[in-house]
């Protein structure tokens, strides 16, 4: 067992390192979801089409905290004023991960592939140079768009255990930059979330890596 693991994890960073989507889910017991990341910097208008067609759910960056402090992006729930803004009945997570919406300012209207997987990449690409800064964020990016920023713990999977970290976890042992871009993956069926055996199935049918969130934490422990 732990051999499947050891194997399951080294395909899924192999697979960062050539910039090639990973399926990660996280556990039964959290969302019990099945997410396909990328490298950010690798994102083309095909991987966004692929996230839309066969994922289904919000397309994302995630970024470090890090990288989130030096672009100045908030955790939104932190900053907005509104009574509806309560996560205290959520049963996975009080603490949502979501940052600001940007369009790249290159795009045009900011959801078509081609500029999604413009703002996708761009994000991907900066995310791993230390001397952008927010003055440099605003001058290339726009809020609100259409890109979800997510902001990890700072501690990663020593804090929170969502796709958010897992997938980041992966950028860092695949030593890429820290964005990863990614898209819940929903069953046309059930309109629910697509199940661990289906999205291992999807995996094998695309000659993609999979990896379960408990194996990657123990196997980065």
């Amino acid at each position: 067992m732990q051999g499947e693991s050891t194997g399951a994890l080294e395909s899924a960073v192999a697979a960062f390192r050539t910039g090639d989507p990973v399926l990660v889910h996280d556990d039964d017991d959290r969302e019990g979801e099945t997410d396909l990341l990328y490298p950010a910097s690798t994102v083309t208008p095909d991987a966004v089409a692929r996230m839309r067609n066969d994922g289904g759910g919000l397309i994302f960056v995630a970024l470090t905290d890090a990288v989130a402090d030096r672009f100045d992006l908030p955790f939104l729930h932190e900053t907005l004023d509104h009574p509806a803004n309560d996560h205290s009945d959520l049963g996975y997570d009080a603490h949502p991960s979501f940052s600001l919406t940007v369009n790249h300012r290159d795009g045009f209207t900011g959801v078509t592939d081609e500029d999604r997987a413009l703002t996708i990449r761009r994000l991907g690409e900066v995310s791993g140079d230390d001397s952008f800064g927010v003055d440099a964020f605003a001058d290339e990016f726009r809020t609100p768009g259409h890109v979800h920023l997510l902001r990890a713990a700072p501690g990663l999977l020593a804090d929170r255990r969502g796709h958010t970290e897992l997938g980041l976890a992966l950028a860092q042992e695949a030593d890429i930059a820290p964005a990863v871009a990614g898209c819940e993956m929903l069953d046309d069926d059930t309109g629910g979330a697509l199940s661990t055996t289906d999205a291992q199935a999807y995996a094998r049918r695309h000659d993609l890596a999979f990896v379960d969130g408990e194996e990657l934490r123990r196997g980065l422990a």
